[in-house]
């Protein structure tokens, strides 16, 4: 029957494995205290932190947090990284390194995303690139992206001022033409008939006038 300080150990490390992003597991056997206390910060680094656990009291606590799956990693003496922050990477390069510093130290597996990793698959992490270096890559093509939208914007603008001072330039002649097209019109116009000059008109077409007649005297 587990006795009390376990059952506290135990309560402990579920709550290490359920707070955790992921968890590598490695076997440390032929290190000194002094390599697992210098491994031990160098994974402050990143965010982890290794405690050397009893395999019987890490399998329980992970079948409580319902992992089932690192019963067959757990053999030989263990110690789990707990990586505590987001980059899983970073922890996993920090244990390779420490592996070539400490041939001792074998990465064994581990779990993450909700399955367990092998070997191979825990060691494949360190290959990848970090997140800090992903997230610089994104932050240059977003930078490059951003700065030809700039570059597209900044042309439109200019194509449509030069279009706007064109558009001003050819306004006072196109008035002027218009004036000039109006003036035109004004002159070609015919005048009303009623201010026409009379046209002349031959002598004898001309009405007489009717002679007054010398009054006849009264007989007498």
């Amino acid at each position: 029957m587990p006795n009390a300080t376990k059952i506290e150990r135990v309560s402990e490390l579920k709550e290490q494995i359920e707070g955790a992003t992921a968890l590598l597991l490695t076997e440390y056997r032929g290190l000194t205290v002094g390599e697992i206390t210098e491994l031990r910060r160098s994974l402050r680094d990143v965010d982890a932190s290794l405690a050397v656990i009893k395999n019987t009291l890490m399998q329980r606590a992970a079948n409580d947090a319902g992992i089932q799956d690192l019963d067959e990693l757990l053999a030989g003496p263990s110690a789990v990284a707990f990586v505590n922050g987001d980059d899983v990477v970073a922890v996993a390069k920090k244990l390779k390194d420490a592996s070539k510093q400490f041939p001792s130290l074998v990465i064994k597996g581990g779990y993450m995303d909700g399955a367990a990793l092998d070997a191979e698959g825990a060691r494949a992490l360190a290959e990848l690139e970090s997140r800090d270096a992903m997230l610089s890559k994104i932050a240059g093509l977003m930078k490059a992206e951003m700065s030809r939208a700039a570059a597209a914007f900044v042309a439109a603008q200019s194509q449509f001022l030069s279009l706007l001072e064109a558009y001003k330039e050819k306004l006072p002649s196109e008035e002027a033409e218009a004036t000039a097209e109006a003036a035109d019109a004004d002159a070609n116009e015919e005048p009303p008939a009623g201010d026409a000059p009379a046209a002349d008109t031959p002598e004898g077409d001309r009405p007489t006038e009717p002679r007054a007649t010398e009054p006849q005297q009264e007989e007498e």
